[in-house]
């Protein structure tokens, strides 16, 4: 079994509208993004080739709302949130490991997302591309893509980041 933890990063910009934002502090230390290694498993390898990013969120109005971001890369906005900023990207997350391999992939369905400042948001419906039963290719590769849910409360300006742990291992 091997886990992974990648960083999520979100920019919510309650000033959207209302014209150049002030400069944000970026947040200090970076998060672990390093693979846990497992003596049993020490075959199955994982590469985070990009972090889930919601990049900028454009408010229409002061309240609730919701962001999504599928992993098709798609993305839409509910509530007080009218858009995801253009640069907002999925997760891709490549396994490596014994070709033709079927696999186990969990992924938690909720996290929370944290600021400097200490304050939260909750990324949920946590989502990804892979088949019911994934199995790595013949070249013994496979790529999946992360999406999910930001839960927007209104107040929430700043940078938020999280680890998000993954879990790949043989059936």
């Amino acid at each position: 079994m091997r886990r992974a933890k990648f960083p999520l990063f979100v920019i919510a910009s309650a000033a959207a509208l209302c014209g150049p934002a002030d400069a944000q502090c970026r947040l200090c230390s970076a998060p672990s993004t390093g693979v846990l290694a497992s003596p049993d498993s020490a075959d199955v390898q994982l590469e985070i080739e990009t972090s889930l990013n919601f990049d900028r969120l454009v408010l229409a109005q002061a309240g609730p709302g919701d962001a999504t971001l599928r992993p098709d890369g798609s993305s839409s906005g509910t509530g007080s949130i009218t858009s995801v900023g253009a640069r907002a990207r999925v997760a891709t997350i490549n396994v490596h490991g014994e070709p033709n391999r079927a696999l186990r992939i969990d992924v938690p369905r909720r996290i929370d997302l944290f600021s400097l400042g200490g304050a939260r948001l909750t990324f949920d419906q946590v989502v990804t591309d892979a088949a019911d039963l994934p199995k790595l290719d013949s070249a013994g590769n496979l790529t999946i893509h992360i999406g999910g849910r930001l839960r927007f409360m209104g107040n929430e300006d700043g940078d938020y980041r999280g680890d998000l742990p993954i879990t790949v291992e043989y059936l």
